[in-house]
């Protein structure tokens, strides 16, 4: 058997490399797997691809370790179609037991960028889920990620590790957010999406006091849910710039693979906002 990783994230790789090699959508995704299929048959494999990280498993029967180092790098490289040399020394390799570890702890949040922040499971959780559905995971795979799941709900359930400040939202709200703001009880909050980042962000925003919410989503459904669950407004994406120039605090949590805003359109809702300070969170 041979089983590894190889892997870039916030330690190891600047944000520029890191977005080159994301997987941004499912559809994305699921080209990937066929691709990386295509290339390597005997190969079983899951992809973890979120802002922080971006990692590839690989397990097969045999003891020959394939797909390489270099010929994951590559399959990177042309895929994305960015320069190998570009990122080939940002990405790093485990195998064997320290590969299990190495997943072990991305699971349980011991390598996240807060220590303890919920969403990682999940995001682990969602690359198995999707790895299955495109036929690239097997029982090896299937082994290691089940197993990962459930160390992370024992490190949870176990330790203390979730209390205090976990996630980057409590973080950002709690102590970045009063360093510009003493109080958020008589602001203005606009939310960019309406995903679970979105809520959690909203669930901090609440203990502080914010009852002022717009929800703005290209999703106008979506964006309705979640505005009457928090008490909020909800607004269709064609009323994004005038709400930018509204808000005090604007919290971007969109998972959109293009940015959802240009120089011109935001330097134009500073300018109707006629300078007033405004705290901006891009947790997308």
């Amino acid at each position: 058997m041979h089983l590894q990783v190889v892997y870039c994230n916030h330690q190891t790789a600047d944000l520029s490399i890191r977005e080159r090699l994301a997987f941004a959508t499912e559809t994305q995704l699921a080209r990937a797997y066929e691709v990386f299929r295509s290339q390597f048959p005997q190969s079983e494999a899951v992809l973890v691809s979120t802002c922080n990280r971006v990692e590839i498993y690989t397990a097969q029967e045999d003891a020959n370790p394939s797909p390489s180092h270099e010929e994951i790098a590559k399959f990177f490289a042309e895929f994305h179609q960015v320069p190998i040399n570009g990122f080939v020394n940002d990405l790093l390799r485990s195998s064997g037991p320290e590969a299990v570890r190495h997943l072990f702890q991305v699971a349980s949040s011991l390598d996240s960028m807060v220590l303890g922040e919920p969403q990682i499971v999940n995001q682990i959780k969602e690359a198995y889920r999707l790895s299955q559905e495109n036929d690239a995971c097997g029982p090896l795979t299937c082994a290691l990620f089940e197993g990962a799941i459930r160390v992370s709900k024992r490190v949870r359930t176990e330790t203390g590790l979730e209390r205090g400040r976990v996630s980057i939202a409590s973080v950002a709200v709690g102590d970045f957010g009063k360093s510009i703001f003493d109080r958020f009880d008589d602001k203005l909050v606009l939310i960019i999406g309406a995903g679970e980042m979105a809520e959690e962000t909203l669930r901090y925003l609440k203990d502080e006091g914010v009852h002022r919410i717009v929800v703005v989503n290209r999703n106008v459904e979506r964006a309705e849910k979640l505005a009457q669950e928090w008490g909020g407004l909800a607004q269709s994406f064609e009323e994004l710039s005038f709400w930018l120039a509204q808000a005090d605090v604007i919290v971007s949590t969109t998972g959109a693979d293009r940015p959802i805003l240009d120089v011109k359109t935001f330097g134009q809702a500073r300018e109707d906002a006629d300078g007033k300070p405004v705290f901006i969170l891009d947790l997308g």
